[in-house]
């Protein structure tokens, strides 16, 4: 004899297609259910929310709004969210299943489908509901009868459901753990304080006691566990979880108790806070795919870029030309001279400037982890790999990867990079799988990789694949009439930061940072501008000889002038061009004029003869006599 139908439930049939109507209808009219109907997603949100029907049958491909959005709108709805949503398609994609069910629908039926098939999924879904509310009655009235008892209770106390949800916690438990009852009441025990061990590693529900409490109708105790409160701490808990049977031994639930037995335990085990190590092993998953919006784009074409120099001018016009083109760049240039800004560049004038720039400093890595961290890995490729991790060239897809310091990849790692170049694919470490990946590759290097390649240290198809447009950056020293621009920037940029107020270098200042030699270039000249400002007293920021002396090939002498003809403190502030050109008169005379050659005023001011010449011409810089 067939079980009895659970009669007086309501369910709502949402199509916009009549037929498709007529047919459920037709189909579910003999069960002995009330039936509504809904035409459209906006319609069947209407009718469940004065309705409130037990069950939904929801079809995708409507007009207007879809079944996954309405689906989305109920669960949403506090007043709906709990109607069990069964979604009807002629989508049978596993991808459509999947974002059915993570939206909060308990099923999936595609069509055609069998009356037979639909008849007997509405009705497990009915009795399902049926139990649920049965068993959330019971729990009710459960709660009423013992409140004032389990109110008294040190211990915390837990009623389950057969998925492991808190359906109650007495005021001990919410004491305990520090949770509100509304963050405990229809959330699972394991998310909440089992999801861990003391020591931080994963703890799969499946092998807590409680789970076979409820699955296997058998009491367990445990000592050796511990919850996790509200606060992120964990404390050591001594419970027991007795299940709640119903008749012919069918289980219905547990109730679970529970103590803190911190104190005792507290000699065997330190406690830790292992939630930090879960949580940055959970932030470094989501820090990848995360990393595609946390860049943050600069808006102008060059506005990273500082300086007006014909020799930066050349840079930016070469940057220009290769930028719409998905060509391979090699940057060349000294440490500090700004290879990263000028890939930037590259990439934000270029069509992938929607998608992200991903950097990759190859010096920074270890070798050993350098083709994980490149291509990725499996699950298990290797000793600790216990997830699968996109690698820098998966998050780089359809845009732009920057290799700096390209020269210190070692050579197997070479190899897997020409392969990218050439096939556009890649294999995560412990696959075989091949991967399409469209990725555009700037690389960076201070080191000569044409000696590298002679030496052996670096694969010469690899070099000649990164080499189709070779970019070679000015270091400062050749673009001295730059060096007021970015002191100027970097002290503006200094202000910000400690929330003062400077107006200038100082005179003399001025004259050191255009005499030195600047051999750790723009970066070394922005750490002299911090230094000086954090040591400034005023808001004119003095200069001081050893702030300016590295130690590395200093060939200038850094002492201030001091003789009649140069200005003293008391007079008139003058020009920076006029100061600059008062400096470089002054080594002329000390040369003879001689502005070439050995001992000559280009070698000590450690600049291009022809850069001294065109600065002679545009200050006007003229032997008399």
């Amino acid at each position: 004899m067939n079980p009895p139908l659970p009669h007086n439930s309501t369910i709502l049939l949402v199509d916009d297609n009549p037929t498709n109507l007529q047919l459920l209808f037709g189909t579910l009219k003999g069960l002995g259910h009330k039936l509504l109907v809904a035409k459209s997603g906006e319609d069947a949100l209407k009718v469940a929310q004065w309705a409130q029907p037990d069950l939904i049958l929801l079809d995708i491909l409507m007009s207007g709004i879809d079944g996954f959005e309405t689906c989305e709108q109920l669960k949403k709805n506090p007043q709906t969210a709990d109607i069990a949503v069964i979604f009807l398609s002629a989508l049978d994609d596993t991808d459509d299943k999947i974002k059915g069910l993570s939206l909060g629908a308990v099923d999936y039926i595609a069509k055609p489908f069998q009356a037979e098939e639909v008849i007997a999924r509405v009705e497990t879904h009915l009795t399902i509901a049926r139990l649920r509310t049965e068993l959330a009655e019971r729990n009710r009235q459960l709660e009423a009868a013992n409140q004032p008892i389990l109110d008294a209770v040190g211990d915390g106390i837990y009623g389950l459901d057969l998925d492991a949800n808190i359906t109650f916690a007495n005021p001990a438990a919410m004491r305990l753990t520090g949770f509100p009852k509304e963050s405990l009441i229809g959330h699972s025990v394991h998310e909440l304080h089992l999801y861990a061990r003391w020591d931080g590693s994963p703890y799969h529900f499946i092998e807590t006691g409680i789970h076979q409490t409820l699955k296997q109708g058998i009491a367990k105790e445990s000592e050796s566990d511990v919850f996790w409160r509200h606060s992120g701490d964990h404390f050591a808990v001594s419970w027991t979880c007795t299940p709640i049977m119903r008749a012919g031994e069918e289980v219905q639930g547990a109730v679970l108790a529970f103590r803190d037995v911190t104190q005792r335990k507290r000699q065997e085990h330190a406690l830790r806070d292992a939630m930090a190590e879960v949580e940055r092993l959970r932030d470094r998953l989501q820090a990848e795919n995360a990393y595609l919006q946390a860049e943050v784009r600069n808006e102008g074409r060059f506005d990273s870029i500082v300086g007006d120099s014909a020799a930066l001018k050349a840079v930016l016009d070469q940057i220009d030309q290769v930028a719409p083109t998905n060509s391979s760049v090699l940057v060349i240039g000294e440490s500090g001279t700004g290879k990263e800004a000028l890939a930037r560049a590259i990439h934000d004038l270029s069509a992938r400037s929607d998608r992200p720039l991903i950097k990759v400093n190859c010096g920074a890595i270890t070798p050993t982890l350098i083709e994980s961290e490149l291509f990725g890995h499996d699950k298990g490729a290797f000793t600790g790999a216990s997830k699968q991790r996109q690698g820098h060239f998966e998050l780089a897809d359809g845009g732009t990867i920057f290799l700096d310091e390209i020269g210190e990849l070692p050579l197997d790692a070479q190899v897997k990079l020409l392969r990218v170049l050439q096939e556009h694919e890649i294999s995560r470490l412990g696959s075989e799988n091949a991967i399409k990946v469209d990725v555009r590759v700037i690389a960076a290097t201070n080191r000569d990789l044409v000696e590298m390649v002679e030496k052996g240290s670096f694969r010469m198809d690899l070099f000649y694949r990164l080499n189709v447009f070779p970019l070679t950056v000015p270091p400062l020293r050749e673009r001295s009439e730059d060096i007021p621009l970015l002191v100027n920037k970097f002290l503006s940029d200094q202000a910000r930061a400690q929330g003062r107020e400077f107006t200038r270098i100082s005179e003399d200042g001025m004259h050191l940072l255009m005499a030195y030699h600047w051999p750790g270039n723009i970066r070394e000249l922005q750490n002299v501008i911090e230094r000086a400002a954090i040591l400034a007293r005023d808001k004119v920021v003095p200069i001081g000889p050893h702030l300016v002396n590295s130690g590395i090939n200093t060939t200038v002498d850094l002492t201030v002038p001091t003789n009649a003809e140069e200005p003293q403190a008391t007079d008139d502030f003058v020009a920076l061009a006029e100061n600059e050109a008062r400096y470089i008169r002054r080594v002329l005379e000390h040369t003879g004029w001689a502005v070439a050659g050995k001992g000559g005023a280009a070698e000590i001011l450690d600049l291009p003869a022809s850069t001294l010449r065109s600065r002679m011409k545009k200050l006007g810089i003229e032997r008399l006599g």
